[in-house]
């Protein structure tokens, strides 16, 4: 499940109940033996194992509701001992639904596991009757029945989860089940007709990518996820496994990466559980599909069987992307955590119609950046709360000349302000929003840029950078700017990055050979990076020249990459024809192509340098 299994608050008639309270903390409990001392432990409010007048237990095991917990006692009767996490998971009910049976019912503990006393699991079975409600069943799972046919894909499945990084509570991560990963991409292989069709995956840190690649090989698959880590281990594994998968950074709160619009046949997403998060990133999922007649939406959505107001408000965002619903599976998807939604969710198959690209295209703009449930950018975040100061009002360095003044962003003159500002400052100076500024280049070249970056979008601060064409960038920041080292690293090649506080200046570098005192005469005129033309004679110094393609490539972030790191090995004297560089690029970084730098991963920026070197040697060598 990538961002957002934590269930917050419903904003409706339920609001207060089921806070998440224990975000995947349950993965990896242990299912064998518990050494710990056995002890007994009454969770009933009555003491008798006589059932006569246990009214709130009969309560909860009658109405048309109550087959959930029906199946919550049956399980625990089966003379198994549970953990709690292990219970809310098998039977999708709430943990706060869970924990209202138990204290109905007598039990015995050892350690963190539990299950009725011998005399009360008797009587309990007695109450249940011989209703068939003995093992755990998904009520609308199409595809249950070939999964005992999967059980390798499974179990390197369960691998990969457990080897990918940690989740992160401020993205509402929260793994999927292996189980669930390998349903979904069976349910895609039943459902539709898969050879040759393209799906994108909108945010993937449940691993859903690498599952639909492993079982239908011949799907491409691409993801776009905000998390530098997830893109680095799907790619890696992806490698490593021979799989068709690419990688693609996104905030989608800035926009979907160019190179996935009108990209795939289906998609599938498991976004934040809030009406902003669903909206959102469903949206971008139809920005992503080619054929809005043809293309599929698959969405994981769950809430507590105590909030149906908030589940109303998901569907109103869906409702107003003009979606049909095709069908819904509920309890499709089981992770680890989540109690509150009871560690599971419905799976949504939706149909654009006409009506949905011009419904998208009115809402993206005005969806907010606060979509999550925990962090900065939590729906119910206050700026007050967090304690940061609105980014455009942020200190400047303290070395500047405005230094502790609220006029930062003045005293800086920027020719352009990015991002939002209030509205009284330089109201003279042209304005661009964050997501403008990374869908396409600036129309008029600028000296200084200043960049409002709200806390919790520090993530899109390395593309804001590349994009920007000025001389001197600074960024006012609401939050802080991270690892100040990596950053740097990353953007070396172009820019020299120093940081005071939550004001951080990037300085644009010379030119490969311009810091060495080479005369460059004309070339100026031909754009950045222009020396990459020159050579040595016959040769030329494959360092020098790698140091000037890996420039003439970041100055271009909105250019395809793969277009200008070919015209650049053309150019060189002696350079390949346009066919030979196509090749010689495609061989030495397959995962470049139609992709642009800014929505290249971070590990795929730090590999650029290697590649860009290795592609010149093999010029060389052919020379």
């Amino acid at each position: 499940m990538d961002q957002g299994r934590y269930q917050g608050t419903d904003h409706g008639t339920d609001h207060g109940t089921d806070h998440g309270t224990d975000h995947g903390t349950d993965h990896g409990t242990d299912h064998g033996t518990d050494r710990s001392p056995d002890r007994r432990e009454d969770h009933g409010r009555d003491h008798r194992t006589d059932l006569g007048g246990r009214e709130a237990l009969r309560e909860l095991l009658s109405g048309v509701d109550a087959r959930r917990f029906r199946l919550a006692l049956a399980l625990l009767c089966d003379g198994r001992w549970w953990t709690l996490a292990d219970l809310v998971r098998a039977t999708a009910t709430s943990r706060r639904g869970v924990e209202a049976l138990l204290r109905e019912v007598a039990t015995e503990r050892s350690g963190e596991r539990f299950r009725p006393v011998p005399e009360e699991a008797r009587a309990c079975r007695e109450l249940l009757g011989d209703e068939p409600v003995t093992a755990p069943v998904l009520p609308a799972d199409p595809v249950g029945h070939l999964l005992p046919h999967h059980t390798e894909s499974v179990e390197l499945m369960e691998r990969l989860i457990a080897g990918a990084p940690r989740g992160l509570h401020v993205l509402d991560h929260v793994a999927a089940t292996p189980e669930t990963v390998v349903r979904r991409a069976l349910l895609l292989g039943a459902r539709f007709w898969l050879p040759g069709a393209r799906l994108l995956c909108v945010g993937d840190h449940d691993l859903t990518s690498l599952a639909v690649a492993l079982l239908h090989p011949d799907v491409e698959v691409t993801v776009v996820d905000i998390d530098e880590r997830i893109l680095a281990y799907i790619g890696e594994q992806a490698a490593r496994l021979g799989l068709d998968v690419r990688t693609r950074w996104a905030d989608l709160r800035l926009g979907l990466p160019p190179s996935v619009h009108d990209h795939a046949d289906l998609a599938i997403t498991d976004p934040p559980y809030t009406p902003e998060g669903i909206g959102l990133f469903v949206a971008r999922a139809c920005e992503g599909l080619r054929d809005v007649e043809q293309g599929r939406i698959l969405l994981a959505y769950g809430a507590s069987e105590r909030t149906p107001m908030l589940a109303l408000k998901v569907q109103n965002a869906l409702h107003d992307l003009n979606l049909a619903y095709e069908a819904m599976y509920p309890d499709f998807n089981r992770y680890f955590g989540a109690e509150a939604i009871g560690s599971a969710a419905d799976l949504y198959v939706l149909r654009p119609t006409t009506k949905t690209r011009p419904a998208v295209a009115a809402r993206t703009e005005r969806f907010a950046t606060a979509i999550y449930t925990q962090g900065p950018q939590a729906v119910e975040s206050r700026a007050v709360e967090s304690g940061r100061t609105e980014p455009g009002r942020a200190e400047p360095p303290a070395a500047g000349p405005s230094a502790g003044t609220v006029d930062a962003p003045a005293e800086f003159a920027p020719g352009v302000l990015v991002g939002e500002w209030p509205k009284d400052m330089l109201p003279r100076i042209p304005r661009a929003r964050l997501s403008t500024w990374l869908s396409k280049p600036y129309a008029a070249a600028q000296e200084r840029v200043a960049i409002a970056v709200p806390a919790g979008l520090e993530g899109a601060l390395p593309r804001l950078l590349l994009a920007a064409r000025a001389h001197h960038v600074r960024a006012f920041l609401g939050g802080s700017p991270g690892d100040l080292a990596a950053l740097s690293e990353l953007l070396s090649p172009v820019y020299e990055v120093t940081a005071h506080g939550h004001v951080l200046d990037a300085v644009r570098r010379p030119l490969p050979g311009e810091d060495r005192g080479e005369d460059r005469g004309g070339d100026r005129a031909a754009g950045p990076s222009a020396h990459a033309d020159r050579g040595a004679g016959e040769g030329w110094d494959v360092d020098d020249a790698t140091d000037a393609v890996l420039r003439r490539i970041l100055d271009n972030a909105h250019g395809k990459l793969a277009n200008t790191w070919r015209e650049a090995l053309t150019r060189l004297p002696g350079g390949p024809t346009k066919k030979q560089a196509r090749s010689i690029v495609a061989a030495v970084a397959p995962w470049s192509a139609d992709v642009t730098p800014l929505e290249l991963p971070a590990h795929r920026l730090r590999e650029l340098r290697s590649a860009v070197s290795s592609s010149l040697r093999s010029v060389a060598g052919t020379a």
